[in-house]
């Protein structure tokens, strides 16, 4: 398949069919239809593309006077060839502009690919835009393709200087992470495992489980499916830390789809027993298969809304209980940069809400001089910090051990008066995370 058609067929399904971006592509790789060379400009162009949206759009906005009544491949094709032109060093302009125009007339007629060449064309004659005139939040925005309410939010929050550092990062791949199931593998063992198959990877310093995958395709190897490696941020690695579940205690992962933090948390138990919950059957499943791949027992997935667990189980029925909650999850649009554009603030206006429908639900079933760790992938204060505050409103205090549990790179980013941690995608470059610990008194 070519290359280009192939990432142009994977833009539509995401942009015009509401598929996921990493499923989507994973989908067409699983495939296995494109030629092994072109997997690195297929994904290049889906997630750089998808990425850098806002950019091109204001690039094509003025060439392109009425996007919806043009075919509907049209404008997806526009935004991946203007990326191709700025953001692609190596490829030329005139092979950017050739292979547009013959899948515009493929898929259209003559005319459309007169229309396609006319305004590539343009922009190549006038060049990138001089944005320095803008105002910051507008110029950011544009210039590294964010959405403007949310630079907007995020400068009134973090200032100019770190708004644009956070959007620059996003607009980079993130890193591949995995981590070692170190219930069946050493950690050194799997590095040398790894490299038996032309696969380099080096140890994590925010966990002693993770690793580093600095070159090779971690993803063809057989070592996910036989369940010695998962793949893990390194800051959502971070969690089993913090809650560090002890031998033969009882654990509740109350949002626990799709499953990572639970599994490393039950990898770390050595004999407890883990109750993982989601509001959805099939992600449920889920997370069962994840503990068979992984050889995990003592694990139990059900499909049950967290705000009602008080039903299900008997109050202070647990040693520790893990709150990764839902949440506007913009700590991770490096990873899913389509997120940037499925998000709507006012949808997510309702979140904070959930997350303490949800904490009220949960907080009785915690026993006396029991672990709470909340958590979220965002870095909105609303759904870290204010709800922080709330957990301790109702009767729980900062669990001042967390800095012993945590990794000693870490702890100079605690405060001195509140046990959370806050990761901005600039801190490590890791995903945009929040982890805040706490005790119930005895």
């Amino acid at each position: 398949m070519n290359v280009r058609v192939a990432a142009l067929d994977t833009l539509i399904k995401i942009e015009q069919g509401g598929a996921y971006s990493t499923i989507a592509v994973n989908d067409l790789l699983k495939q296995k239809k494109l030629a092994t060379k072109d997997v690195g400009l297929y994904t290049e162009l889906v997630y750089g593309t998808l990425g850098r949206k806002r950019t091109l759009d204001f690039i094509l906005e003025k060439r392109v006077q009425n996007p919806k009544k043009l075919d509907r491949f049209v404008l997806p094709l526009l935004r991946m060839s203007v990326y191709q032109l700025f953001y692609l060093d190596k490829i030329p302009d005139r092979a950017v502009l050739h292979e547009a125009v013959e899948i515009a007339k493929k898929r259209g007629h003559s005319g459309t690919g007169k229309f396609v060449n006319g305004v590539l064309r343009n922009v190549i004659r006038d060049g990138f835009p001089d944005l320095s005139t803008l105002p910051d939040a507008e110029r950011i925005a544009i210039e590294h393709s964010h959405p403007d309410w949310l630079v907007a939010e995020w400068v009134e929050t973090y200032g100019v200087e770190a708004t644009e550092a956070m959007c620059k990062l996003n607009n980079e791949p993130a890193p591949v992470t995995v981590r070692v199931n170190r219930q069946r593998v050493t950690v050194e063992e799997m590095i040398e495992r790894l490299a038996e198959v032309d696969v380099v990877a080096t140890r994590s310093e925010l966990s002693a489980d993770g690793l580093i995958i600095e070159s090779g395709n971690v993803h063809s190897t057989a070592f996910i499916d036989m369940g010695l490696l998962s793949i893990q941020d390194e800051s959502s690695m971070i969690v089993a830390d913090a809650l560090q579940a002890g031998k033969m205690e009882r654990v509740l992962d109350a949002c626990a789809a799709p499953g990572g933090k639970a599994m490393h948390t039950a990898e770390r138990m050595d004999g407890g027993t883990l109750v993982a919950l989601d509001l959805h059957p099939h992600k449920a499943k889920l997370i069962e298969r994840q503990a068979k791949r992984l050889h995990i027992d003592g694990v139990t997935a059900l499909a049950l809304d967290a705000r009602q667990a008080g039903v299900k189980f008997e109050p202070e029925s647990f040693d520790r209980i893990l709150l990764d909650v839902p949440c506007s999850g913009l700590g991770v649009i490096r990873r899913k940069p389509d997120i940037k554009w499925t998000k709507d603030k006012s949808a997510l206006a309702g979140l904070p809400k959930v997350q303490r429908e949800i904490i009220d639900a949960v907080l009785p079933l915690l026993k006396r001089g029991g672990t709470l760790v909340y958590s979220t992938c965002t870095i909105d204060p609303t759904e870290n910090e204010q709800q922080a505050d709330y957990i301790l409103s109702n009767g729980l205090t900062w669990d001042e051990t967390l800095q012993d549990r945590l990794p000693q790179v870490l702890r100079p980013m605690l405060s001195s008066d509140r046990a959370e941690l806050k990761l901005l995608p600039t801190s490590f470059g890791t995903d945009g995370f929040y982890i805040a610990a706490f005790k119930k008194e005895v």
